[in-house]
């Protein structure tokens, strides 16, 4: 994503309390707050997600298919608590990838909640990998 796209997506994302529209309408969306790994700047992603049945939210680190992880991914496995804009509400969340039985049992359920994201994984050689993010309750 262009950051000129990036912008326009979250001023479209807070101005509709979460609702965004284009080639993105109808897909549920959040705002990630993260920290640069390295620079620690902060950084604010939209990205797609599912809920779980536990109140958990789920992410994919798709880059849309390229052969390298989004640069949110590397930030989040670094600096894995975030803030999170989940239409009008912000929360504090962990961050943590979903690794064997448990990306297992996800993976069809995204994919086919968003059948993109399977063709996304089939355009690449990499793992998209899967983070829940888990609200903090203090």
């Amino acid at each position: 994503m262009s950051s000129e796209f990036t912008e326009s997506v979250i001023a479209e994302f807070r101005t509709n309390k979460g609702r965004v529209g284009g080639g993105l309408a109808g897909l549920p969306i959040v705002l990630i707050h993260h920290l640069g790994a390295k620079t620690r700047a902060k950084r604010v992603t939209p990205v797609a997600y599912n809920s779980l049945p536990d109140g958990r939210l789920v992410i994919a680190a798709s880059n849309g298919g390229s052969p390298t992880h989004p640069a949110w991914y590397h930030n989040i496995k670094t600096h894995p608590t975030i803030e999170v804009e989940l239409g009008t509400e912000k929360f504090t969340a962990v961050a943590e990838e979903a690794t064997g039985t448990v990306r297992a049992k996800l993976w069809p359920e995204l994919v086919a909640a968003s059948p993109t994201l399977g063709e996304f994984q089939a355009n690449t050689t990499r793992q998209i990998p899967l983070l829940t993010l888990t609200r903090c309750t203090s």
